[in-house]
């Protein structure tokens, strides 16, 4: 505001302004000059009103504040003639007033004259009138799909009332919603038709209806379909419309796209959101995208589109090429809106580590028939190695085969590639070469044809080489995120094709580059940057050739805003007001122009006058400032400048007039200067100040509201009234925006409301941090510490507690350095608990806070106490271990050791050093302190203790081992002593234990060391000693021994044992009580897991259910339950198993057995569960086959067979008598029939046949022939079946030497079971086997007959059943014992075995 002084009488042009001002505006005054002509005031109240009415004319504010010497010697000597400036301004005045006046009369009279026309018409207006059209409908065609608009204009009195028809029904707008509108507005009346279709072709008609009459207008309306698309309306008219062009749409751009980072092979989207008037759905408005000055168009690579409030521009395969400034151009009535921001490409990631980036801009130049020229630039390289060459690569049209077109990488960047067919279309690539790999390919050219054409472009110039490095680069400030770099161009540019810059931080020694495609001009804004943060920037230069050498390098510039004068201060408001002064208060500037506010200056003005007076010529530092001097009753306006370094900024609009008039009022006044600090993205503190005027009491406290932006619908945060001036809001949407507004509370009640608060975004700043505690290693300080995601020259960080500023206090101080600020506590207590934030000025909001708890504040004293105390810090304290032969080792570790680190070991308050029987030692390397003693005894129970020093820190540590945990460690020791000694021979290294196997065998195991060849094992039960099958082999190191089919009679205690001549090792395994029990519990897990579903298995005696298992023995935990009560044995009821299942069988049933039968095998852990329904049909069919199996028993018990007495095989002399004699049996008393070659034998002298009391068969043949040798057969049978069994007979002659007997074969009965692999329950029982009988005991007189016994043949068990079959098929009977085979001697009787046993043990599965 430093202007120069401009003297009163070079300001003649001010009362010509004036009294241009006061011809112009006299509307008010005439009221004032008809209405009080009596009035002695009337004259000073016309001039008050019409100053007031009066607009601020062009107006320059005197332009000193802070005035030097000579200007206040200037100011002094224009005071003298100040009153001679007023009288001629007053004069000027009157001589205003008097022809105001005069022309103020005109104004009146044409005023009333034209009162009384408009009272003629409203008298004309009363006259009642039927409707009349002044403007009838029009007809209209339209193309399908577009709206339609009918609108009339009616008059009448009183005002009618019109409907829409459609062919004469109604128009009902709720019957097709979206589809008509209809609309009165101004008394127009329309009907708006949207996306017309054939079928809305119609004459439609308005009716207009008043108590006087009805009047009606038509109009057709009709669509028609554009060519092609199908037959047009019947009435075949071509439809006309008025053209709409899209540049005479009004259009103002809204959201503007900023600079934006993409990223190779990634998509983004440039979005400009806009207003359009008239927003019409059909005809958007034009827009065109260009990108460095180039206009781009729709395709695969730039996809557009405009719509919808918005212009949209996707690039969905970014490549480096696509880097530019992009500019949004849109035609509007008025010319064109446009909008630009530079999009930066940066490199994707290498193929290869420290591979080069992409080239870009491949095209192709001098396009002939056989070869084709392709030019390429260069990728900027910053941290990579360098460029040693390019391979270009061709494509076919509609090919995707890429083929290398040159061997050895090419180093400029062109390349003329051969061998095309002409006519054949192409694209190409280029890659670049570095020692470390490969680059990406780049964006492929646009489509070449191989053609003997003209030549379209070629490349200029001849001079070979890369340019020389550009000039000086001088950066310079732009904004807080970017720097503005220019440069000198090289002196040697040898057809460049633009430059690199790379930027790098102060401090750091990477490189980083600022643009990816080359910049053609010699300046650039490079974007991106942190703010506050310091950079240098580099430039090379680019062309086929390759980049030039680096520039040097820019002088270092910190990134902050070009220095500016401040914006426009804003937000004035009244804090309270006395009636002589009022206290204003106003918000700070939005920009600060790149140097702190350090002044405001405040000018008034009556609001009945446009003269502006200043309120202070000394700058005024706060934002709040009281104006003394004011007339109570009056209205002024005040505006406001702020100053920086810059000078001072544009006023602020004026303030709204405020009334100087005395608060009265009891509540408080309104508090002021809302702000806000630690703005999240849910959550932000809302803080303001208190009011100046407090009304009839003190300040109680404060209410919040707060309100969407936009949205008048407040809410209020506080449900009472907060003492504090500050407020945490929480649960806010990310992204929304919010005003908040604050109402100071007293005893008398709710004051007024703050002026409502600039809205605040809930989004947190990009890398904002947040306060950190600690403590600081070095001088145990405790601190808080914050570092700023932004910074900037006058940045500064306020530190608060409870959100009020700390000023200079001795308990804590502050520090910067950087980005980062440090409040150190210096003697911190309870007294510093509390909520500590910061906030970091002329930033966007960088703010902070840290709540210091009680329970934090005391680890950080015991941290600080450490690092001002220091100790040797230990990982572990003193402890002991014992080793190997009983040594006794005594330890601890230390985080960290130092080479000059002392210590000592004190034990029972005396220190003792290594000597023999124990030594002492440490590691540095690993911080470990230790002492080993050899012999441990009771002498050494005590107290032992390590003191350790290390520079200025020092520990110590100590050991109590004494009473029961000595006595433990002793033991230990001897143990271990003992074990020593022990392990000198063989021994086992691990001792017995048991596992078991898949099949459910137990297993007895151990692992056995230091064993030799001559090493022996054994193996003992009850000291009874055990000898395995296999050997035990020792020099595996692993022995064990099973015990199969594990019961209650494998219990005891085994025993193995393993020695030498060096020694002998013993170990131990007692099987029984909670050992037993844990096998059993194995078992049962294995057996449980392998159990099948319970299955039905019917016997003559009742119903069997059946659980096949690996094994199963009855001390397994398995409940059998029937319809979920526990079943006991019983003589109905019986349980029991075999090694292979578990079975529940069912004595003669009946209904009350049928339901759900269950059993549960527990191993301690889990309970394995099957079940079986047993009703039903199942029930029915288990019940019939019951029955037949019973009878068929009967029937098996009773039928006719031989119980024995018969050899198969007598071999006999010639001459002798032989007697066959048997014993048979069945009920009732069998038939016998003998047989001969199958031929029966008649009872004869020969051959007596006899059968004595239905139990003894004889067949004796006397004196024996050769003809009598053959096979011999006895049939017994009754109702029930029989049996038939053969006898060979051999007969030689005397001296002969006896034949070896040759058995028979035996024949099936019909009473033995066949074979079957699943027999069903209704089978018929199949009849068994012939069994056979060791040779009854002859009975001829002569002794040389010598017969041979069968054995006995056991039946085959039947196939073994699957386990899904229900019924599975029945074991097959047990087989008998072999019988002894002696010779048997003449009239003894051969043992006879039973012939058939029926088994119910199924066969294993």
């Amino acid at each position: 505001m430093a202007s120069k002084v401009i003297p009163w009488y070079k300001k003649k042009h001010v009362s010509q302004v004036k009294s241009d001002y006061a011809y112009h505006h006299t509307h008010s005054v005439v009221k004032q000059q008809t209405e009080r002509k009596s009035s002695s005031k009337s004259v000073s109240k016309v001039q008050a009103q019409a100053t007031e009415a009066m607009a601020e004319p062009a107006y320059t504010i005197p332009a000193f504040r802070q005035r030097t010497a000579e200007e206040t010697e200037e100011y002094q000597r224009v005071t003298k003639n100040v009153g001679k400036g007023l009288a001629v301004i007053q004069e000027e005045l009157h001589r205003m007033r008097i022809s105001t006046k005069a022309q103020v009369d005109s104004l009146a009279i044409q005023k009333e004259v034209r009162d009384m026309m408009y009272k003629r018409s409203d008298l004309l207006d009363e006259i009642p009138k039927m409707p009349d059209f002044l403007l009838a409908l029009r007809p209209h065609t339209v193309w399908e799909k577009t709206p339609v608009k009918l609108f009339c204009t009616v008059q009448g009195n009183p005002r009618p009332v019109v409907q829409w028809y459609k062919g004469g029904v109604p128009v009902n707008p709720l019957n097709a919603p979206g589809k008509y509108k209809i609309e009165n507005k101004y008394g127009v009346h329309s009907l708006i038709i949207s996306r017309c279709v054939v079928s809305d072709t119609a004459e439609y008609s308005a009716v207009a209806t008043n108590p006087h009459g009805t009047a009606t207008s038509k109009a057709t309306v009709t669509v028609k379909k554009p060519a092609g698309t199908g037959e047009s309306c019947h009435l075949g008219l071509v439809p006309r419309l008025t053209e709409i062009h899209a540049s005479k749409l009004e259009v103002s751009l809204l959201d503007r796209f900023s600079v934006s980072f993409g990223v190779e092979g990634g998509s983004i989207s440039l979005v400009c959101s806009m207003v359009v008037v008239p927003d019409l759905p059909n005809v958007p408005p034009l827009a065109q995208w260009y990108r460095d000055d180039k206009l781009l168009k729709p395709g695969k690579l730039a996809e557009m589109s405009v719509g919808g409030g918005e212009a949209c521009l996707t690039l969905p395969h970014l490549a480096k090429d696509d880097e530019g400034l992009y500019t949004l151009r849109i035609f509007t009535k008025d010319g064109t809106a446009e909008h630009s921001a530079y999009l930066f490409v940066s490199d994707a990631a290498p193929s290869a580590a420290g591979a080069p980036g992409a080239p870009m801009s491949v095209k192709a130049y001098d396009i002939n028939s056989d070869y084709v020229l392709v030019a390429w630039k260069p990728p900027n390289t910053v941290n990579e190695a360098a460029i040693t060459g390019y391979f270009v690569d061709r494509c076919e049209a509609g090919s995707d085969t890429w083929v290398q077109c040159n061997d050895a990488p090419v180093k400029v960047c062109k390349y003329p590639v051969h061998g095309l067919s002409v006519g054949h279309s192409y694209r190409f690539r280029v890659r670049a070469v570095n020692n470390a790999g490969i680059s990406r390919p780049s964006r492929k050219s646009d489509k070449v044809t191989a053609l003997d054409a003209a030549e379209s472009e070629r490349l200029q110039g001849t001079e070979e080489g890369v340019p020389s490095a550009p000039g000086q680069v001088i950066a310079t400030r732009n904004t807080k995120s970017s720097v503005f770099v220019q440069w000198e161009p090289p002196k040697h540019a040898k057809n460049l094709m633009g430059y690199y810059i790379d930027g790098r931080a102060v401090g750091s020694k990477e490189w980083f580059p600022c643009n990816h495609k080359p910049f053609k001009h010699t300046r650039f804004v490079v974007h991106g940057l942190i703010p506050g943060e310091t950079y240098v920037f580099r430039v090379q230069a680019v062309n086929v050739f390759g980049l030039s050498d680096e520039s040097q390098e820019s002088s270092p510039i910190a990134v902050e805003s070009a220095l500016a004068t401040p914006s426009a201060p804003f937000g004035i408001t009244m804090l309270s007001c006395d009636g002589s002064s009022m206290v204003l208060a106003w918000k700070s500037p939005k920009h600060c122009g790149g140097s702190k506010v350090n002044a405001y200056y405040i000018d008034k003005r009556n609001a009945d006058t446009s003269v502006w007076k200043e309120v202070n010529l000394t700058p005024i530092t706060e934002r709040i400032c009281t104006v003394d001097n004011l007339t109570e009753g009056n209205f002024y306006e005040f505006k406001i400048q702020a100053a920086n370094l810059a000078g001072v900024g544009v006023p602020s609009a004026p303030s709204a007039p405020l009334k100087c008039e005395a608060w009265t009022m009891e509540e408080p006044g309104p508090a002021y200067d809302l702000s806000f600090s630690e703005v999240r993205g849910h959550s932000l503190v809302v803080l303001w100040k208190a009011p100046v005027y407090t009304g009839a009491s003190a300040v109680t406290g404060y209410l919040v509201e707060m309100a969407k932006k936009g949205s008048s619908e407040f809410v209020t945060l506080t449900q009472e009234a907060v003492s504090h001036r500050y407020l945490q809001v929480k649960n806010l949407e990310e992204g929304e925006s919010y005003v908040f507004k604050v109402r100071a509370v007293n005893g008398n009640g709710v004051g007024k409301p703050s002026q409502l608060s600039q809205p605040v975004c809930a989004k947190a700043l990009p890398g904002t941090k947040e306060i950190v505690a600690g403590v600081d290693e070095e001088t145990g300080d405790i601190f808080l510490s914050l570092e700023a995601c932004e910074i900037c020259e006058t940045s500064k960080f306020v530190w608060s507690k409870n959100y009020k500023p700390i000023g200079d206090c001795p308990r804590i101080s502050t520090s910067t350095k950087g980005r980062t600020s440090r409040l150190t506590f210096i003697n911190p207590d309870k007294d510093d608990l509390g909520k500590y934030s910061a906030v970091v000025t002329d930033t966007d909001g960088v703010s902070s806070s840290y709540t210091l708890t009680e329970d934090a504040l005391n680890t950080m004293l015991e941290l600080s106490h450490a690092i001002r105390n220091p100790i040797v810090p230990l990982k572990h304290g003193l402890n002991y271990e014992i080793l190997e032969k009983g040594h006794v080792r005594f330890w601890l570790q230390a985080v960290k050791l130092s080479p000059s680190v002392s210590y000592r070991f004190i034990v029972n308050d005396k220190e003792i050093t290594s000597a023999e029987g124990q030594k002492i030692s440490h590691d540095v390397s690993t911080g470990i302190i230790q002492m080993t003693v050899d012999l441990f005894t009771r002498a050494n129970e005590g107290t032992y203790t390590v003191q350790i020093h290390d520079g200025k820190a020092k520990t110590q540590s100590s050991l109590v081992l004494v009473g029961d945990v000595f006595k433990a460690a002793l033991k230990e020791a001897e143990f271990q002593r003992k074990e020593h000694i022990r392990k000198q021979g063989p021994h086992f290294s691990q001792y017995l234990y048991f596992t078991v196997t898949e099949d459910c065998t137990v297993m007895l195991a151990c692992n056995v060391a230091n064993v030799k060849k001559e090493t022996t094992f054994h193996w003992y039960k009850e000291d009874e000693e055990i000898v395995p099958e296999t050997p035990p082999n020792v020099m595996s190191g692993a022995c064990a021994i099973p015990l199969p089919l594990f019961s209650r009679k494998d219990q005891g205690v085994f025993k193995a044992t393993v020695s030498d001549d060096r020694g002998k090792d013993t170990s131990l395994l007692d099987i029984s009580g909670q050992v037993f029990d844990d096998i059993i519990n194995a078992l049962a897990q294995n057996a449980g897991a392998s159990a099948s579903e319970l299955v039905l298995q019917c016997t003559p005696e009742g119903i069997r259910l059946q659980c096949y298992m690996n094994y199963y023995t009855e001390e397994m935990k398995t409940i059998w339950k029937h319809k979920e009560s526990k079943i006991a044995s019983s003589e109905k009821m019986r349980i029991g198993g075999t090694a292979e299942m578990a079975w529940m069988q069912i004595c003669d049933p009946s209904d009350k057995e049928k339901g759900h039968y269950s059993i549960e095998i527990s191993d301690g852990v889990k309970t394995h569960t099957r079940t079986f329904d047993l009703s039903g049909q199942a029930y029915t069919d288990a019940y019939e086959e019951y029955l037949r199996l019973k009878a068929a028993a009967f029937a098996e018990k009773n039928r006719g067979r031989v119980v024995g007495g018969l050899p198969d095989v007598v071999t006999i002399m010639e001459e002798k008598s032989l007697s066959l004699t048997c014993t048979v049996w069945g009920e009732p008393i069998p038939e016998v029939t003998w047989f001969k070659n199958e031929q029966e034998v008649a009872s004869c002298e020969h051959t007596k046949v006899t059968f004595d009391g239905g139990k003894f068969a004889s067949l004796i043949i006397n004196k024996v022939t050769p003809d009598d040798s053959g096979k011999y057969s006895i049939n017994v049978r009754n109702k029930y079946g029989g049996e038939f069994v053969e006898i060979t007979v051999s007969v030689y002659k005397h001296g002969e030497q006896i034949p070896e007997p040759k058995l028979g074969h035996p024949k099936a009965a019909t009473s033995v079971p066949q074979k079957s692999s699943a027999p069903s329950s209704k089978a018929p029982t199949p009849a068994p086997p012939k069994a056979q009988t060791p040779a009854p005991l002859m009975k001829s007189p002569t002794p040389a007959s010598t017969p041979v016994p069968k054995s006995p043949t056991p039946v085959p068990k039947s196939p073994t059943p699957t386990p899904k079959s229900a019924t599975p098929a029945p074991k097959s009977p047990t087989p008998t014992p072999k019988s002894p085979t002696p010779t048997m001697g003449r009239g003894v009787k051969s043992p006879t075995p039973p012939r058939f046993m029926k088994s119910p043990t199924p066969p294993r599965k």
